[in-house]
């Protein structure tokens, strides 16, 4: 009989985990263009005391607070998103990378050993993250692995001439008009892109766009450049919303991912199975 890893993983933490590293949840799905489609809403985004759109609260890309679980609506569902995200491309990776990743399975996955997910992956996660905006700089806390950011405004996006490579990266924000643009650079190389084996090189530099759509809806897009493992930049985008009687909770990594040598076992002997 043929034996499944997903059958040996029992607890719901562990398949909130494994959807994590696979990017099942990241985002709704798609649209067919390669261009976000937006429908009119009247309830736009609240300003701030500086004119600037206020992005201050909690925000969701995925899980249940947002699309429920499987089989039922969410707890408190919110209106249509007016806005859907071009269809994800595949990351143009130079040959070396592409084989490199191939090799690469879930036990392999930096998350899964309790490692920061890096950018552009952790928005996408399902769990919340809260913007904390002010005059001069941007504050994001994520649950997700109790993982924060400092991103100061500075129009000249200047980051420091002597960086140590973090998995976080270092970010730089200003305004492009109502949009924030966030200047990432400064990573190690450990780091996941978005799901399983993306792989990349500490020559990483992302460029992530907040666009607030209104009240309750943010597109989130992240060109991503690393000449030292794509071929040309790739652009991945989320749906960020508002979910209702939501908040940032403590998140214990141990406690939530799986056992890695269960997992490992149970993956030798599915492997096993097959070669029968």
């Amino acid at each position: 009989m043929k034996v499944s890893v997903s059958g040996l993983i029992s607890s719901g933490a562990a398949a909130l985990w494994l959807a994590v590293a696979s990017g099942a949840m990241a985002q709704p799905p798609a649209a067919n263009s390669g261009a976000a489609k937006m429908q009119p809403n009247p309830n736009p985004m609240p300003r701030a005391s500086d004119g600037k759109p206020d992005l201050s609260g909690t925000w969701q890309a995925g899980g249940v607070s947002i699309f429920g679980e499987p089989g039922a609506p969410p707890l408190h569902p919110l209106p249509p998103a007016p806005i859907k995200p071009p269809a994800r491309q595949p990351i143009p990776y130079q040959p070396w990378a592409d084989a490199k990743r191939k090799t690469l399975t879930v036990l392999d996955d930096p998350t899964s050993k309790c490692f920061l997910p890096g950018v552009p992956r952790i928005t996408g996660m399902p769990m919340p993250l809260e913007i904390v905006q002010k005059p001069n700089e941007v504050v994001i806390l994520y649950e997700s692995f109790r993982a924060w950011r400092r991103i100061p405004l500075d129009d000249q996006l200047r980051h420091s001439d002597d960086l140590t490579p973090t998995w976080m990266g270092d970010s730089v924000g200003k305004w492009d008009g109502d949009t924030l643009v966030v200047d990432v650079t400064g990573f190690n190389d450990k780091t996941w892109l978005a799901g399983q084996g993306t792989i990349h090189t500490d020559k990483l530099h992302v460029i992530e766009r907040f666009k607030p759509i209104n009240y309750d809806t943010i597109l989130y897009e992240a060109t991503v450049d690393d000449p030292g493992a794509l071929t040309k930049p790739w652009t991945t985008s989320s749906i960020l919303r508002r979910p209702i009687d939501v908040h940032v909770e403590e998140y214990e990594c141990i406690e939530n991912n799986p056992d890695n040598d269960h997992i490992k076992r149970a993956f030798e002997l599915e492997k096993k199975n097959e070669s029968k």
